[in-house]
Order: C-alpha cells, then structure tokens, then sequence
C-alpha cells in the first residue's frame, strides 16, 4: 500500500503538525504532499519524510506571508501529483483535502475545521471593519469563490474525521457529510505536573482575531492580576499596546519553557472558541486548572465546575457521555467572549480554588495522551482500509 500523506503547510509545531507527527509514525514510508516547507520548522519525525511542495513553494515572500496566497491555494494543492498512491490522507485545515489522487485511491480526510476563514469564523477575520479598501470588494468574492470550491472538493473524499464533536458538527452543517471523532493527542511526558503553582495567570495562543487574546488582556487590565501571554501572529502589536504593566508578553517560547510556565501558572485563561484546543489539556497534563470559553472544543476538554450550566457539544445528549473516569471539577467555564465575563469568571474560579486538584486536571488530561491517540488512529485507518477494499471488492464482482 502506497500512502500519501497532505498537510497544508509545514511551517512549525502547532497543534496539528503534533497529530502529522503521529501520522508519520503510523506510516513510516509515506510521501508528505504540502503547500510550502519552511525548512527546519518541524519536528525530526516529520521531516525524515520525502516532502514534496507545491509552486507556491517558491513565491516572493510565502515564508512570511503565505496566508496572502489563500486564492491560488486551491488551484496549487490541485498541482500536486498523487497518482500511484493507494491511500491518502489528508490532514486539514484549510485545501489539504482538495489534493486529487487516481479514482481508485482511499481518501480520508482527518479534518481540524472546515475552512476556518471561509465558515465558522468569516466575521472574526473580516468583519468588524477589518477589512478597508480594495480589499472590502476583493475579500467576499475569494471567500464565494472558496466556499463553492470546498463543498466541489469533498466529493472526492471518501471518509470524514473530525478532531472533535464540535468540528464534526461544522462538518455536517456546511458539508453537508457525516464524520466520526478522533480527539488529538497531549504530550503528556513533557507536560508534567511539579509542586506548588505560582500567582500568575497564564495565556498561550496564536495573535489570530477569533483567539480572543485581546479579550483576556483587557480582562486582567481590570482585575489588576499578574498575566502571561505566550505567543505571536497578525495581532500581536495591536494587542500588545493593550497590556498594562501586569502583563508580560513572552512571545513563543520552546516546549521546555512551556511546560514550566504552565506548572508553575495559578491557572490557565483560554478565552477562544477552538476547533479542539491542545493548550487547555496541555496546561491540565501539568496539573493546572483552566478559566476557558464555554463553547467550542473546550466543551469537550475542560470538567468544568459550572458545566451543568451549559449545553453539551452537538450530537451529545448528555456531559456523561464524555467522561471516561470519576473525578472533581478541571476548571471554569464563561459565557461570552466579552471581559466582564471573564472577569467574573476569574473571580469565580478564586472563590473555588480549593477545590481544583492537579491529580484531578492531570486524569483528566490522560485521556488525551499520545500513545492512546497512536492506537486509535492505527486501528481507525486499519479499519476504514479494510472497508474500503471490501467495498471495492463487492463493486469488482458485480
């Protein structure tokens, strides 16, 4: 079996080159397919691998800039030659899943949001005045062109998995498709509880508008308290300019870093509505409770002390049906993305304190942990495989 692997671009170390890692692991002889390489951005594992780029590889300025190249990134992920290969697998965020192999190739896409800029977060990015000049006539026509391109690309996609219910119900509303849910995985060896936490608040987060990073600066402006924010992207400067002198803007900071910060945080703030969220489980792997959005991936991840306040994610009846194990409360939930929300939040979760134990965060993050991840997906992909030959089968007899 001949497998190739599509990733939308190879950039650095998020959330979802975490879940390709594993990937490549599963499939230690498979090509990776991807927009464009930035070389020595990924993992060892990853880039063992043969990685063969599209033309946009090889456009002014793409290192820096390549979400400007969204309207040719359709047409390049179509360039990429897939012919020969029995199995793809497509790993996507964005037009991974576009990538075209011959008509007898299984296609299943691990999906980690339909095309984020296009659905479920068009207003964050582009509204809001965002968006001026040329660009205000330009943006709404791409974002047309996209969206009837990205319901034209999943025809050939023979199976959906989504990295969590709330993904999976995206990919039934806009998609109109049917999708199982495969949670992705926390590095639990590196993030480890150690004793004591310390008085900060701590945020770890990409600077995208819909990350609502600004919402928790301004939040922590009001109540004065000590708070850490890891991370960069397009919103950086504007948000930077918000913080009063008691926050600290870190930048990126490398997986050792990490790990103490999130140790060593009273708690963790995830203000977003996320696809999944890797952040909240990996600062509950180290033992820390989380203050998060009530809605989106953090639904799913977080036992907050409030949940029965809030629904359960689509297509779950009931919060039982996510728990795998007993244990006490991980964190607190919030309504809105609005500051005095999370204001009231925080103090919610300091008049509760006492009862958030690490044990119980670092449980609960071990149902998310790598190894267990690995089993499933290799015995997901087995499966979906052996089905897929069946399937032929039957069609060759006939």
């Amino acid at each position: 079996m001949r497998v190739a692997i599509v990733h939308d671009w190879l950039t650095g170390m998020r959330g979802g080159e975490k879940c390709l890692e594993v990937f490549c692991e599963i499939f230690p002889d498979a090509d990776i397919f991807t927009l464009l390489h930035i070389e020595d951005s990924v993992s060892p594992v990853i880039a063992r691998h043969r990685i063969r780029t599209s033309p946009l590889q090889y456009m002014p300025g793409i290192e820096k800039k390549y979400r400007y190249y969204l309207p040719l990134m359709p047409a390049a992920v179509r360039m990429l030659d897939l012919s020969g290969y029995d199995f793809i697998l497509s790993s996507s965020h964005c037009v991974a899943k576009g990538a075209r192999g011959d008509d007898r190739a299984f296609h299943l896409c691990y999906c980690y949001t339909p095309v984020r800029y296009a659905w479920s977060a068009y207003e964050e990015y582009f509204g809001g005045g965002r968006v001026t000049g040329p660009a205000k006539w330009l943006v709404p026509r791409v974002m047309k062109y996209l969206r009837k391109w990205d319901l034209e690309a999943n025809e050939r996609v023979h199976e959906f998995v989504a990295i969590s219910h709330t993904v999976a119900d995206r990919v039934r509303r806009f998609y109109g498709r049917e999708a199982g849910v495969l949670y992705p995985p926390v590095d639990a060896e590196t993030y480890r509880p150690r004793e004591g936490g310390g008085d900060y608040y701590l945020v770890v987060s990409a600077f995208a508008p819909y990350k609502k990073v600004d919402v928790a600066v301004e939040a922590f402006n009001r109540l004065g308290r000590p708070l850490k924010v890891v991370g960069h992207g397009q919103d950086f400067e504007r948000v930077r300019k918000l913080g009063k002198s008691n926050v600290a803007f870190l930048g990126w900071q490398d997986d050792a870093a990490l790990a103490e910060l999130y140790a060593g945080c009273r708690a963790f703030v995830f203000p977003g509505e996320e696809d999944f969220g890797i952040t909240p489980l990996e600062a509950q792997a180290c033992g820390r409770p989380v203050i998060a959005l009530g809605a989106g991936g953090a639904l799913e991840t977080v036992r907050a002390l409030n949940r029965e306040e809030y629904a359960p994610p689509p297509g779950l009846a009931r919060w039982a049906d996510l728990e795998a194990d007993e244990g006490g409360s991980t964190g607190v939930y919030f309504e809105r993305p609005e500051v005095e929300a999370l204001v009231r939040a925080v103090e919610r979760f300091e008049r509760s304190e006492e009862q958030f134990r690490p044990d119980d965060a670092r449980s609960n993050a071990m149902r998310f942990e790598r190894a267990r991840f690995k089993e499933r997906a290799e015995e997901w992909f087995l499966r979906s495989w052996n089905a897929h030959l069946g399937r032929a089968g039957s069609l060759a007899k006939r």
